[in-house]
């Protein structure tokens, strides 16, 4: 069961089932984006602010629930972004229905491990001196180009990008470097945190190593289930209410 905590619910609503047909419903509505240019970073940490659990992934402090919470908001998005490092180190289960966007610089994508049905649902976001390693890499993957500055893709670029080829609401899940840089160019509406009751000493922080100015958030929504994972909504100070 989950419980919302902010903002207070109606009494009838304080506590519900994620996974019967109205629980569902509050969880699509509680999670809807307010717009539809709309950019999301989606993330599980434990306590200590560990995008890794034990065995160095996320897999460790996900979750029945906050696999849900997964679907409900992969499903109001138009595009899942990912970094091309994390379908290396990790590999990637596809969204049910959800387009992936990767995010590489080098089109170095050979040997990934994406799991699911691929077929005309992955695009590749790259500069056009990667597109023939990305093609060759995943077959039949749309390329984006995304121009080059001084050697580097910029996060301003790559959402530019994406935007142009008609993705409008977008959720990137990470790896942490590549969230913390669109984070640092200001460009995040939200921050969709799943936080795991669990302490950890693998230590990847949510948003990678470099350092950005600090950026005010607040609280929109938090709910919390019978084992103490709680599940918050922030947003960017300057964005606006859902």
């Amino acid at each position: 069961m989950l419980r919302q905590l902010v903002p207070e619910p109606a009494a009838d609503h304080r506590a519900f089932d994620p996974f019967d047909e109205s629980g569902l419903g509050l969880l699509l509505d509680a999670y809807e984006p307010p717009h539809r240019d709309w950019f999301r970073i989606n993330f599980v940490a434990s306590v200590t602010g560990s995008a890794a659990g034990a065995d160095g992934t996320s897999e460790t402090l996900t979750n029945r629930i906050d696999r849900r919470i997964l679907g409900v908001i992969r499903a109001q998005a138009d595009l899942v972004l990912v970094g091309a490092g994390s379908v290396r180190a990790e590999g990637y289960r596809m969204p049910k229905s959800t387009t992936l966007g990767i995010v590489t610089g080098s089109g170095r994508l050979e040997g990934h491990r994406i799991e699911g049905d691929v077929e005309g649902r992955i695009v590749v976001l790259c500069p056009a001196s990667a597109m023939a390693a990305a093609g060759a890499a995943i077959p039949g993957a749309e390329l984006i180009e995304v121009a080059e500055h001084d050697g580097r893709l910029e996060p301003a670029a790559v959402l530019a990008a994406a935007r142009r080829a008609g993705y409008r609401s977008i959720v990137c899940e990470g790896g942490p470097n590549l969230a913390g840089q669109f984070v640092a160019a200001g460009l995040v509406d939200e921050l969709c945190l799943t936080t795991s009751p669990m302490l950890s000493a693998n230590l990847l922080p949510v948003l990678g190593g470099r350092e950005f100015a600090p950026v005010p958030v607040r609280l929109h929504r938090l709910l919390v289930d019978g084992d103490s994972a709680l599940y918050a909504r922030w947003l960017a100070a300057d964005s606006v209410d859902p």
